[in-house]
C-alpha cells in the first residue's frame, strides 16, 4: 500500500504547483478525474497549497482535541434488507460509517481505496481548508488505487453534514456516509437524536451508475431530447417548467429511474426501526445523499419542527412536510406520539416504492412498504418561510462582485451547461478575499437544479444578505435564484449541479479566488 500522505498545512509539491497553476492562471477542465491547464497568464491564483489557505486555517478556532479515523473504500457485498448488491462502499456498508465530531476539533482521516479506480473525499458543506476538499485536480490529486491519503483540518462549524467521492458518477455507488458536528452550544431542546441518510439505488440491482452515464452522453436524456439549451427564453418564468402547487419542482425532476429508494440503506420491507416513548422529542437530521432524486419527507401522525437547514440553525418552523434536493440537509424536532407510524421519504416527481423507516413508541403491527402519510400532501416547507437565528445571519455589507451562473441543457441532454459551456469550455467565476459576492443563478432548463458551491455557506438574498445560510440550493426550472457569499475561505473551489450526473455531463464551474 503506497501513501499519497499530506497531514497538516505543507505546501503542494512542484508538479501539483504546476498542475495548479503556482503564480499563473490555469482553468481546471475535463470531468472530476481530469485536469487541462490553459495558458491565461493574466490570472493570478490563490492555489490549494497557497500561504494565504494555510493563514486561514491557522487562525481557525481550535478544541484541541484530535479525532482520528481510517475510512476503507472497496468493493463489497451489502444487504439492503433483503436484497444483496455488489457495490462499492466505505468500510463494508452502506451508509459509510457515521464520523461525529465537535466544532474546532481537527478530524485526521486515512482514506485507503481498495477500489480499481481513483477516487477521493469530499466533505459536502464544510468550510475547510481548500487542499482537503477533495476535488482531484482542483485540490489534490486523486488517489489511485492501492494508495492512501491523510485528510487533516479543523472542522470549523456545527452541523448535519455527509461525505463522498467527488470522482466520476461515484457519488451514485454506496460510498456516502454521514458527517455529524456537534455544537458546544448547542441550546438542546430535544431528548434523542437520529440521523437518517436518504439514498435512491440502482448499483448491483438495475443498471450501474457508469452504465446510465455512458447511456446520457451518448443518447441524451430521454424524455429532455430535442429541447436543446432553452437559448433566447430569458425572462420566462413563473409557471414555465410545469411548476405548480402539484409539482414543486416542476413536472421533470430526474433522469434515472431507480429500482429502489433507501432510508440507512435499508428497503421498506426490512425497514429501521426507531424505537423511542410518547412524548419524547427526536431530532431527526436529514441527509439527501441520492444521485438524481429530491424526496418528499413526513413522519405519520406528526408535524416537523423545521430548526436547521445545511447546518445553519432558523427560527423554528411548524410544517407537515419538506422536499430535500440533492445534497441537502434539514434538521426537524418531532414529539413522538403514542404508536406505531411510517416515517416517509418519497421521490419527488418519481413513481414509487417509497423509502420507509418506522418510528415505535409502542407494541403493534408495523405499517406496510408503501405506506403513504397524508402529511405528505399536508404544509410543505418553502425557502421563503425560514428565517435564520440571529447566530446563523450573514452580516449586512455591501455586495463588491456580481456574477452570473445561467442553467442549460444542450444536444438532447448530452451536455449540461453553465454560462453556456460545459466544465472543459467554462470561464472561471474570479472573485478576491474578502469581497462580498452575490450569484445569480437562472435556470433556462426544464429541471431543476440543486446548485452546491464548495468551502462556502450563503444567503438567499434579498438586498440585504439576511436570508437563511446554505450551501445547496434547488433552482427550480425558468426561475432564478439570487445569493451572497462572503469570500472568506481563499482557493479554487467547484461549484456544481449535484444531480451527479448533470454534474458530470459538464453542469460544473471553479470559484475561483486570485489575488
Amino acid at each position: 500500500m503506497r501513501t499519497a500522505s499530506r497531514t497538516g498545512p505543507r505546501s503542494l509539491s512542484r508538479r501539483q504547483v504546476f498542475q495548479l497553476g503556482g503564480l499563473a492562471a490555469v482553468a481546471v477542465g475535463g470531468s472530476y478525474a481530469g485536469i487541462q491547464l490553459l495558458d491565461q497568464q493574466s490570472r493570478t491564483l490563490v492555489v490549494p497549497g497557497s500561504t494565504a489557505v494555510a493563514r486561514v486555517e491557522a487562525a481557525r478556532s481550535t478544541s484541541g482535541k484530535v479525532v482520528q479515523r481510517t475510512l476503507t473504500a472497496a468493493p463489497s457485498t451489502v444487504d439492503l434488507g433483503g436484497r444483496v448488491v455488489s457495490t462499492w462502499a466505505y468500510d463494508g456498508s452502506v451508509p459509510g460509517p457515521e464520523i461525529r465530531v465537535g466544532a474546532g476539533d481537527l478530524l485526521q482521516v486515512r482514506l485507503v481505496n481498495q477500489l480499481p479506480d481513483p477516487t477521493t473525499v469530499h466533505w459536502h458543506g464544510l468550510a475547510l481548508r481548500n487542499d482537503m476538499d477533495g476535488v482531484p485536480d482542483l485540490t489534490m490529486p486523486a488517489v489511485a488505487p492501492e494508495e492512501a491519503f491523510d485528510y487533516s483540518f479543523v472542522v470549523p462549524d456545527p452541523g448535519t453534514y455527509w461525505f463522498h467521492p467527488h470522482a466520476g458518477i461515484q457519488l451514485d455507488y454506496g460510498m456516502q456516509a454521514a458527517l455529524i458536528v456537534e455544537d458546544p452550544d448547542e441550546p438542546g431542546g430535544y431528548d434523542e437524536e437520529v440521523v437518517l441518510v436518504l439514498d435512491d439505488w440502482t448499483d448491483g440491482w438495475g443498471q450501474s451508475p457508469t452504465k446510465i452515464l455512458a447511456g446520457f452522453a451518448r443518447d441524451g436524456m430521454g424524455s429532455m431530447a430535442g429541447m436543446g439549451g432553452m437559448d433566447g427564453m430569458d425572462g420566462m418564468g413563473g409557471g414555465m417548467g410545469g411548476v405548480s402547487s402539484d409539482a414543486p419542482l416542476g413536472a421533470d425532476t430526474g433522469d434515472v429511474a431507480y429500482p429502489a429508494h433507501l432510508i440507512n440503506g435499508r428497503l421498506p420491507q426490512d425497514p429501521v426501526t426507531i424505537t423511542s416513548a410518547p412524548g419524547r422529542r427526536i431530532r431527526f437530521r436529514l441527509i439527501n445523499a441520492s444521485g438524481d432524486t429530491a424526496y418528499r419527507f413526513a413522519v405519520g401522525g406528526h408535524r416537523l419542527s423545521v430548526t436547521h437547514t445545511d447546518g445553519y440553525g432558523v427560527e423554528p418552523l411548524e410544517v407537515d412536510t419538506l422536499i430535500l434536493g440533492m445534497g441537502e440537509r434539514y434538521d426537524v424536532v418531532v414529539e413522538v406520539g403514542d404508536g406505531v407510524f411510517p416515517v416517509v421519504a418519497a421521490p419527488e416527481g418519481k413513481p414509487d416504492p417509497a423509502a420507509m423507516a418506522v418510528l415505535r413508541s409502542t407494541p403493534g403491527a408495523a405499517p406496510a412498504p408503501g405506506a403513504r402519510p397524508t402529511e405528505l400532501d399536508g404544509r410543505l416547507l418553502s425557502y421563503g418561510d425560514l428565517v435564520p437565528t440571529a447566530r446563523a445571519t450573514l452580516t449586512a455589507k455591501d455586495v463588491d462582485r456580481e456574477l452570473e451562473m445561467t442553467l442549460g441543457m444542450a444536444d438532447g441532454g448530452r451536455r449540461w451547461l453553465i454560462n453556456g459551456a460545459t466544465f472543459a469550455d467554462r470561464q472561471p467565476l474570479d472573485i478576491t478575499s474578502g469581497e462580498r459576492v452575490r450569484i445569480t443563478m437562472t435556470n433556462r432548463s426544464m429541471m431543476f437544479h440543486p446548485m452546491h458551491v464548495h468551502g462556502h455557506t450563503f444567503a438567499l438574498a434579498g438586498g440585504t444578505g439576511t436570508g437563511v445560510r446554505k450551501d445547496t440550493v434547488n433552482v427550480l426550472p425558468m426561475q432564478t435564484v439570487t445569493v451572497d457569499l462572503q469570500a472568506d475561505n481563499p482557493g479554487q473551489w467547484m461549484t456544481h449541479c449535484h444531480n451527479a450526473y448533470h454534474a458530470e455531463l459538464g453542469m460544473m464551474a471553479v470559484l475561483s479566488y486570485t489575488l
